[in-house]
Order: structure tokens, then sequence, then C-alpha cells
């Protein structure tokens, strides 16, 4: 008989990334599928239901989602994101008809802050900022401990900080939103639109910084308005640490060293908090996800910790 498991699943821009947890945390399958969120929001709920229901096992007894945009956990709806067409949709009712378990959903950014306070470089930290940058960015907010939702749900909608308010037009009505400028697919599209190479994505742009002048300024508007939107960040919150985490975070240095360096020169009275790069990387919502499933089906005595091995 097999022991019992979860199936954690982040629903990213362009991926849908989902695994099937053991209660020793180990991976038991995984899969990955296009989100598809070109076709609509129906089509990505009809792909998360069948990554769970193909990853759900006779042991499951949860699932987490983690999702972007405006996320009402309680209510188990995805109340808005921008990118995948979502608006009001009761996701987690719809995914438990498809499996036949409890569902427990969360805003991505959360999900990530929930999994870097838990087993990662946040374990110490009660006041805790992590920066999702991906497809789009969001901040999960970790105060005296606990996640930050806010009033409705919308706290740490870091990437729609207008950090240029006379910039360019952002997908959500506003302008000069972080966004547009630091997320991987706003850096990649920036790029193309100056005239760089088509098929060029942000990481191979990361890579390009020494031979590129194009990639080289791209780059460096994005550090920058990352930086700025960090700041105000600090302002408010007063973290004792700021983690990066998502796909941009590959970079490694080559993002670290110019935010840090922006960071600071935007606070010209105060020291800035450490700025990191989670270990967990991409997989940060995802494994926030799992624990939150574990809390969801009662199973608190899951050591959180040995999840670190299935990055």
């Amino acid at each position: 008989m097999t022991g019992p498991t979860v199936v954690t699943v982040d629903i990213g821009g362009t991926t849908i990334k989902g695994a099937l947890v053991g209660a020793d945390g180990q991976e038991l399958n995984r899969l990955d599928r296009d989100t598809g969120a070109a076709a609509g929001a129906d089509e990505v709920v009809a792909r998360v239901r069948a990554v769970a229901r193909e990853l759900a096992d006779a042991g499951t007894v949860a699932v987490g989602l983690s999702v972007p945009g405006l996320v009402d956990t309680a209510a188990g709806v995805a109340r808005h994101a921008v990118n995948l067409g979502f608006r009001d949709t009761p996701l987690a009712a719809l995914v438990a008809e498809e499996v036949g378990v409890p569902v427990v959903i969360e805003q991505d950014s959360r999900a990530a802050a929930v999994a870097e306070s838990t087993i990662g470089l946040g374990r110490d930290a009660q006041d805790l900022m992590v920066v999702v940058l991906g497809t789009g960015i969001a901040a999960g907010l970790i105060v005296d401990g606990k996640p930050l939702p806010g009033a409705g749900g919308s706290a740490g909608e870091l990437g729609h900080l207008p950090v240029y308010p006379d910039g360019e037009d952002c997908a959500c009505g506003q302008r000069g939103c972080l966004e547009v400028y630091a997320s991987a697919a706003g850096i990649a599209r920036r790029y193309v639109a100056a005239g760089g190479r088509a098929s060029a994505t942000a990481a191979d742009i990361a890579v390009s910084l020494d031979s590129d002048v194009l990639a080289a300024r791209v780059w460096q508007e994005a550090t920058t308005a990352l930086g700025l939107a960090l700041a105000t960040g600090t302002l408010l919150l007063d973290p004792a640490l700021i983690v990066l985490a998502g796909g941009l975070t590959g970079a490694g240095e080559t993002l670290l060293r110019p935010v840090r360096t922006q960071l600071q020169a935007a606070l010209a009275w105060r020291p800035a908090p450490p700025v990191a790069n989670s270990p967990l990387g991409g997989s940060a919502g995802r494994l926030g996800a799992a624990i939150l499933a574990w809390r969801a089906a009662g199973y608190e005595d899951v050591v959180p910790g040995e999840l670190r091995d299935a990055v």
C-alpha cells in the first residue's frame, strides 16, 4: 500500500509545472505542460485539471495550486490574472471536481514565500520579502512570521508598482509598471522591440551583455527598475531579507550585482537589506503549494525540510 501523497501544481504564464510528492518530500512523478494562455482561461483551467488528474494516485490526500494574480485563498477563487485571463475563476472547486480531494490555492508569490520561510533562506527571518521574477512579477510578504495577503488578497503586487509613471503601457491598464521592464517576458519583449533578435529570451539576453550593446541597455533598465521597486518595498516593510525567486534568478550575480547597487543607491539614509537569489529557484511556488497541501490535509507532522531534496 502506498503512503499519502499530495499533488502540487505551479501555474505559470507559459508553463504548468506539477509534481506528485510523497510524505518524505520526494517527487514521485513530474509533469510540465504549456499553459495555453493564448487560448483563454477555460483552456488554462482544462490543462490544470488534466495535470492534477494525471499526477494524482490512490494515496493523494490534497492538491496545492500556486496561482499568479489576485487570489482569494479562503474562497478558492482566482480573482484576476491578466496573463491567464482568470476573472473570479473558482479554480479550487474545478480541480477538486476533477480529482476528488481537497484543493488549496495560493498566490504564487505567497506560496513561494511560504517555501522560503519554511525551508529556504528565510527560515530565521520574521519579516521577509520574496520577489518572484517570471513571466510576471509579484512579491510574497512574510510579516511577523505570517504571510500577508492584504485586505483583498492583493498585497505584494510589486509588478504593478509604477517605477516610471510616464513609461510604457502595461497590460493591467497602468503605465510604467515594474513588470513591463523587469519580468522575463518584459525584458525579451523590449529587447525585440528595440531591434534585437526575434527569438531571444531573457536568459539569452543575460548572457549577451558583454557582446550586445542593446542587450546590455535593456538589462540595465530592467535591473534599475527592480532596484527602485525593492527600495519602495524596503521603506514600506523594512524586511530583514529580500529573496529573489523564479526563472530569472538563473542569471545569478548578473542579476544580483546591479540590483543590489541600485537598491542601496535609492536608500540615501539607511542600509539596504540583504538581497539573495533563492536556492529553491523556479521551484519555490511549487514547493510552497506542496507544503500548504500537506497542511490542508492535516499532515502537520510532514517534515517540510525534506522537500528541499525535490528541487
